[in-house]
């Protein structure tokens, strides 16, 4: 019990002097700033660590923000009172006047993200890409990096169109489709496809359009968020119950008539890469589940887009401004800019073919 006792002792003495040694030494390196440079190194370290390809921090600058004026947002006057702004899950609803364009230019400007823009020229849709990626780029991402992604059957036809800088054009060969329903059908399948491929590596943020449509207006960053659908211009202003969603319940694309928010456009969505690519293939495998019970969605791939955004709220809401038809519908008062809009075409020529 001595020897245990004088053995206790001993260490404790040890314990006290590593204890007193510790404290000593912690507190010359506070004292010489060397522990915060330790902690900050490690810190840092653990952050790159964690960083994915497309946020990584090796090599990355520092961008400094620029000093900007404008005039200060009102809280007690509304920027748009005749238009529904904010979602009731508090997605803000993008339209003219609800946003400052420089604002947004020199927040994105800081981040330097890339933009991935698909298009799928199928067949004689390829008529349409030419004047598509003029006025894209004319009015899109102006002044932001972008990549243009051409889904394509016809790859020596794709049209040189001059690029600003910072900007390309991706042929991706896929191919040739009997139909424009079998497009649609499969343009799900080909983006998840791709995203996982490709586009997780090389961009921020995708957007996936129609090929048959100009743009006419700005169409900039105030579009971007994690995951964002566009407003379907036949039906902005309709009850859900006129909604043409799928109403058969057999179909993974089911839409009762007492559900749904709004009608989203499949010419028109987009988001991160991640959200674009979890979109994408649920659409695709609810399809697949469909066609193996013989059924086809009514309006193909924009019914299972329809299903999905009910079930997962996209986090911005584009108005019709971003996708609308001025030879059937004209220009409404409420739209106080027609930014991108179908182009007159014979639906039997192109479709048919």
């Amino acid at each position: 019990m001595a020897r245990m006792r004088r053995a206790q002792a001993g260490k404790t003495k040890c314990c006290s002097l590593h204890t007193v040694t510790f404290l000593l030494v912690t507190l010359f390196l506070v004292l010489s700033g060397t522990g915060f440079r330790i902690l900050g190194n490690s810190m840092l370290g653990s952050r790159q660590a964690g960083v994915g390809k497309r946020g990584e921090l090796d090599g990355l600058q520092a961008v400094e923000p620029s000093r900007m004026v404008y005039g200060q947002p009102k809280v007690l006057t509304p920027c748009r009172s005749d238009v529904l702004v904010l979602t009731p899950w508090l997605a803000p609803v993008v339209w003219e006047g609800t946003f400052n364009t420089d604002v947004l230019n020199e927040q994105f400007r800081l981040w330097n993200a890339t933009i991935g823009l698909t298009v799928f020229a199928i067949r004689k849709y390829m008529v349409f890409l030419e004047l598509f990626l003029q006025t894209a780029e004319k009015y899109f991402m102006v002044g932001h990096r972008v990549t243009y992604y051409v889904f394509t059957d016809r790859p020596a036809d794709v049209p040189h169109v001059p690029l600003r800088e910072g900007r390309r054009v991706e042929v991706l060969k896929v191919p040739g489709a009997l139909s424009w329903q079998e497009v649609s059908m499969h343009r799900m399948e080909m983006i998840s496809n791709f995203s996982q491929q490709r586009f997780l590596r090389e961009v921020d943020y995708l957007v996936c359009m129609d090929v048959d449509m100009k743009f006419c207006d700005h169409v900039g960053v105030e579009i971007l968020s994690p995951l964002f659908g566009t407003l379907h211009p036949g039906f902005y202003g309709a009850a859900r119950e006129a909604f043409t969603y799928e109403r058969r319940p057999q179909s993974q694309a089911y839409i009762p008539r007492d559900e749904g928010d709004f009608y989203y456009a499949g010419g028109f969505f987009g988001g991160s890469v991640v959200e674009v690519l979890q979109l994408t293939t649920a659409c695709h495998q609810a399809m697949v589940v469909d066609q193996a019970n013989g059924l086809e969605a009514v309006w193909h791939d924009e019914s299972h887009l329809n299903r999905y955004l009910l079930d997962h709220k996209p986090t911005k809401v584009l108005s019709p401004e971003y996708l609308w038809d001025r030879q059937k519908l004209g220009w409404p008062p409420v739209m106080k800019k027609l930014r991108f809009v179908a182009v007159p075409k014979g639906h039997l020529d192109i479709r048919g073919s």
